[in-house]
């Protein structure tokens, strides 16, 4: 009698595809976090009764969009190394109670006004602490549980659902942000609830353990001085005295060139301490090293792209096609999901391809792929046909997508198993602080290129229609960062910038213009068309160097979880070559 054989399940893929779950469902939440804030900032202001053209309350909507990624930025490496110490699966659990717990704490936010938004600050400071745990062990288990020939795919899958989850954020904060702006934090509060339980079931460590000291200077350095940095570059969008931007403030200069010197310090701390926070030896690794700077130039060069898209979707093309101010968050949420899409096609596919053929030549085309939709983005008129530039959002997704995952799969192959966590969180920090500094970077030049020809396109507009030169002359002399954060707020600002005195006095037919959805649109689309050049020419050229930079990272590679003696780095042989011997860890390959 002829007998089936029954295969038990393998308890080693189980726990895979466990980790792999669980593990992309913190990060996604993680990018979730910070774009559906983004998305739901006009919301959030009205809902705190925040006036979005006083010059006060530009300091409150900065830290509501930076707070998380400036903390998560500062923390991340930190975070890798104590998953090292104690254990990653823990760190990681532990990272979803405190995300959690700060989700809850900014949907509960008891006050109103200023002292509203401080409260969602701190609370959104909480909140990257949290995300730093996720983030930073997130990648470092999954090299742990998956063999080098399918991590790859395993990282691909995670990293891409991770950053579409940025995009993600941006539809349902549009969906929900209106019914009611603590809903934007609720969407965290149940998933993360339940990921903890789930984490803390299911996810093990592989064992290893990291017995150092904690590097406490390291840290304090460290945070210092990228804090003073990011603080430097992201008040620079300020107007300070007479001036556009805020590079002349001292603040502004003593925080930046503060921020330098500490890291300076930092560096050399690190190179004296028995246990660095950063492990610098690691930098002689060319595969780190390049996969690291690419990652950093290609986060600049896209970090600051969804407020750029935001503004130009919410504050000129829809109000010109007739969606209300009100609306135009959903809106824009909806037009960009081919961006999206263009992620989530690509993302585990070239983590795939990854796998077999190495990180080069995907991470390299990726980012030549994303420097020639900019480079087509500058050809576009303000008021764009849409299905030319969804095409072009969803190349670009592919584009990015081609590169993420296999430039975050080849820098952890390249490090040794007991290095993973720390090496993790430095990858994460390149990348967080890379969003912050292009976020600064981004609006900086663009407040730049609006600056010469703003004040006269909206004071010829206003006189067109019957205000008085002076009248007109003194509304068109707001700061072009106000109209800037009027436009990505949704906000229509002539009824506020002209008064309601001069508005009616004017005919009834004029004043109805004016305030109506497309006369501000239509006023600074040229001077916004001037400033988006400027930043997508940027944006190219970062793209072309994170290529570059791409490409010199050499052939496929991956570290081996050698024993004590034995050279721990190893090739993994392309079709048609052989494995050569390289040095061990702190070696130049």
């Amino acid at each position: 009698m002829a007998s089936t054989a029954v295969h038990a399940p393998d308890p080693a893929q189980a726990h895979q595809r466990t980790t792999l779950w669980v593990t992309t469902v913190g990060v996604f939440l993680a990018f979730v976090n910070s774009s559906i804030v983004l998305i739901s900032l006009p919301a959030i202001f009205r809902g705190l009764k925040l006036n979005p053209l006083d010059p006060n309350n530009v300091s409150y909507l900065l830290w509501l969009l930076l707070g998380y990624m400036v903390v998560t930025a500062v923390l991340v490496v930190t975070a890798g190394r104590l998953g090292d110490m104690f254990g990653r699966a823990r760190c990681f659990t532990a990272g979803f109670v405190v995300f959690t717990l700060g989700a809850l704490v900014c949907a509960v936010d008891p006050l109103s006004g200023g002292g509203g938004a401080l409260f969602l600050i701190i609370a959104r400071c909480v909140q990257g602490i949290g995300g730093a745990l996720l983030m930073a062990n997130s990648t470092a288990l999954l090299t742990d549980a998956f063999p080098a020939e399918r991590r790859g795919t395993a990282v691909g899958i995670n990293q891409v659902f991770g950053l579409a989850g940025s995009f993600v954020g941006l539809l349902i904060g549009g969906l929900i942000a209106d019914t009611g702006w603590r809903l934007v934090f609720w969407v965290s509060v149940v998933p993360g609830a339940f990921a903890t339980v789930l984490a803390a079931k299911v996810l093990r460590d592989s064992g290893r353990r990291v017995t150092v000291k904690l590097d406490l200077l390291g840290n304090i350095t460290f945070g210092i001085g990228l804090v003073g940095v990011l603080v430097g570059i992201s008040y620079g969008i300020q107007p300070y005295g007479g001036h556009i931007t805020g590079w002349t403030s001292p603040f502004v200069l003593g925080a930046t060139f503060g921020g330098l010197a500490f890291l300076v310090l930092f560096v050399l701390v690190e190179r004296r301490v028995d246990a660095p926070m950063f492990d610098l030896a690691l930098f002689r690794i060319r595969a780190f090293n390049m996969g690291n700077i690419a990652g950093l130039l290609s986060s600049i060069a896209r970090g600051g792209m969804q407020f750029m898209l935001i503004i130009w979707l919410q504050g000129i093309w829809l109000p010109q096609h007739g969606y209300a101010y009100e609306k135009t968050p959903l809106w824009a949420g909806i037009y960009l999901v081919p961006l999206t899409a263009g992620f989530l096609i690509a993302g585990p596919i070239s983590g795939w391809l990854s796998d077999r053929f190495g990180a080069r030549p995907f991470a390299t085309g990726g980012m030549l792929i994303t420097a020639a939709t900019f480079a087509v983005m500058l050809l576009l008129p303000a008021n764009f046909n849409y299905p030319v530039f969804a095409a072009l959002l969803f190349i670009n997704g592919v584009g990015s997508a081609l590169f993420a995952s296999p430039n975050t799969t080849g820098v952890m192959n390249s490090v040794p198993a007991a290095e993973r966590g720390i090496a993790s969180g430095m990858r994460a920090t390149f990348q967080n602080s890379g969003q912050v500094i292009s976020i600064g970077l981004f609006f900086t030049l663009l407040v730049i290129g609006l600056s010469s020809s703003l004040p006269g396109a909206l004071q010829a507009g206003f006189v067109a229609h019957g205000v008085p030169v002076a009248t007109a002359h003194a509304a068109a002399s707001l700061p072009p960062v106000a109209v800037l954060f009027a436009a990505f707020l949704g906000y229509n600002p002539v009824g506020q910038l002209l008064g309601q005195h001069t508005l009616a006095a004017l005919p009834p037919d004029q004043a109805a213009i004016l305030t109506g959805g497309r006369f501000f649109p239509q006023a600074i689309s040229t001077p916004f068309t001037h400033g988006i050049a400027v930043v997508f020419t940027t944006s190219i050229v970062l793209c072309v160097a994170a290529a570059g930079a791409s490409w010199l990272r050499g052939g496929k590679y991956v570290a081996d979880e050698a024993g004590p003696g034995e050279a721990p780095l190893r090739d993994i042989e392309e079709p048609g070559e052989l494995a050569v011997p390289v040095t061990p860890v702190g070696g130049v390959r």
